[in-house]
């Protein structure tokens, strides 16, 4: 880890739990807030219903799709008094930018897997909007988070305790915009 440790009594989190369809970031999302004594907003719910109508009849949204959903997220952050978790796909370094631009402040938590854990995973959420045939052109659109990130990357085969364990510690030592690979 790169930088002094945030101090926990004054650290003011401003987060975005990000990655492909699957990969528990409402779940993880929520648990990280409980533990940091944030709010939680899950950014599927800040989608306009075009959008999720295009994704529940099997078509990928589009980066003008995206574009206003990512300004609102990122408008959140600001707006908040108070330490906030956004879970959002962010999956392209553009999308990422977007929100960093409402609040340069923004960490992000990537939730990472193997395509097989992943589909499992939807697969298990019947009636969910999002259907198994988009998580290939979810994967096809994911670029990692890059070394100039504020942001952490976890694997998301443990338990959703162990993902909020390891990403509370790096959390207390992040503070510089690197990567860290956890």
């Amino acid at each position: 880890m790169t930088g002094k440790p945030l101090s926990r009594a004054s650290a003011h989190h401003h987060i975005v739990v990000m990655g492909v369809a699957g990969c528990g970031k409402s779940t993880v999302g929520a648990a990280l807030a409980e533990r940091l004594g944030a709010g939680f907003l899950d950014g599927d719910s800040l989608h306009p219903q075009a959008n999720i109508d295009k994704m529940a009849a099997g078509t990928p949204l589009n980066d003008d799709d995206r574009a206003p959903w990512l300004a609102e997220i990122g408008r959140r952050f600001p707006a908040s008094e108070s330490s906030l978790v956004i879970a959002c796909s962010a999956l392209k370094r553009s999308y990422r930018d977007i929100i960093r631009s409402a609040d340069p402040s923004v960490v992000f938590v990537h939730l990472q897997g193997t395509r097989e854990l992943l589909d499992a995973r939807m697969k298990a959420r019947p009636g969910h909007f999002m259907p198994p045939s988009l998580l290939d052109s979810q994967l096809a659109t994911l670029e990692p988070l890059q070394d100039d990130e504020a942001g952490v990357a976890v694997d998301i085969a443990q338990p959703v305790e162990d993902i909020v364990n390891e990403v509370d510690s790096a959390l207390a030592g992040l503070d510089t915009p690197t990567t860290e690979r956890v």
